[in-house]
């Protein structure tokens, strides 16, 4: 059997050394510890995961939380990025992660009695409803809990500056000329609460009215209602001259509705996405790009502070984006 020593002769560094780098941590060097940990693979090198438990008091593993009501999953390229800068970082510190459902030995239970029966040293939810009574209930259990995009008093959390975002956007068409600025916004969320609060707050500064008719309801990443959201907009006696979309995967629902209008990108009629999507930027789609390898990175330092035991319970970030202008607001 390989043993620690075995490991540090053939990398040449300590015993101690070989022990930081299998178990995760960062006072030694990325470099080596990716090296030491490449070289313990390559002889074989399996630690016994539940006489490090024992000794640690951890599992070294962490629940992800990633419930999309929309049926996407891995394919919602926003949270499925931000889902890749976390399970990227929580591994650069020698954890595994382990998808969190409502079962226990096949049979139904709860997020909360889950995450007892795998003990998790920590928990991340990333995608979820975030008013499920299940989920308040894990969020209260005192097991170290990180959110994204939504916070709770009990636990740290990072947050995109959703209002920084549609101020950016909302100014830009603004700045292009525009004064009939269409806003269909997503789901009843903080989130879009955030957003709407943006794209008011632009327009007001801007000394222009708002028109409550050229702001709709819609659904994040629903390409259907963004359609018929766009369609009701053009058949307005004013219709918009710009149309700020949900995300930028709705716009090609409203895209749809537009072509089929007989009118083109942006000559007739200018579009803003929202999320920064590559494929949205593969079609010059103006948008507001989320740092989503930020938020990934940000929410595993913050959970594995509250696993140290060294972060606050209501310790909140925000980050912020960028605007990609593409081509697709018209200078009028």
């Amino acid at each position: 059997m390989v043993s620690l020593k075995d490991i540090a002769e053939r990398c040449d560094v300590s015993v101690a050394t070989v022990s930081k780098a299998l178990n995760g941590k960062d006072d030694i060097g990325k470099s080596t510890r990716e090296k030491i940990r490449r070289i313990a693979e390559e002889m074989g090198y399996l630690s016994n995961a539940s006489a490090r438990a024992l000794k640690t008091k951890r599992t070294y593993n962490i629940g992800v939380l990633f419930i999309d009501q929309k049926e996407a999953g891995l394919a919602h390229e926003y949270f499925s990025k931000i889902l890749e800068s976390f399970k990227s970082s929580a591994e650069d510190n020698g954890y595994d992660i382990t998808f969190i459902n409502r079962t226990v030995g096949g049979k139904d239970s709860s997020y909360l009695k889950h995450c007892i029966y795998r003990n998790f040293d920590g928990v991340a939810v990333i995608c979820a409803d975030f008013a499920d009574p299940q989920i308040r209930e894990l969020a209260g259990s005192g097991i170290p809990i990180v959110t994204v995009d939504y916070t709770y008093p009990e636990c740290p959390s990072v947050i995109s500056d959703n209002t920084k975002g549609l101020q950016e956007l909302t100014n830009y068409a603004i700045s292009r000329g525009h004064r009939r600025i269409a806003y269909i916004y997503g789901d009843d969320t903080e989130v879009t609460k955030k957003r709407l609060m943006g794209y008011y707050d632009s327009l007001h500064s801007a000394n222009i009215p708002i028109r409550e008719e050229y702001v709709l309801a819609g659904q994040y990443h629903d390409i259907d209602i963004a359609e018929a959201a766009t369609k009701k907009l053009l058949q307005l006696s004013e219709p918009p001259t710009c149309i700020i979309f949900p995300d930028d995967y709705s716009y090609f629902g409203g895209r749809k509705a537009i072509f089929e209008a007989g009118l083109s990108i942006p000559n007739d009629i200018s579009v803003i996405g929202y999320d920064g999507i590559q494929t949205a930027k593969i079609y010059g789609l103006t948008t507001y790009a989320q740092d989503t390898e930020s938020l990934g990175k940000i929410a595993c330092r913050k959970l594995l502070d509250a696993i140290e035991g060294n972060s606050l319970s209501n310790d909140c970030s925000i980050v912020s984006g960028s605007l990609f202008p593409g081509n697709t607001v018209a200078q009028i």
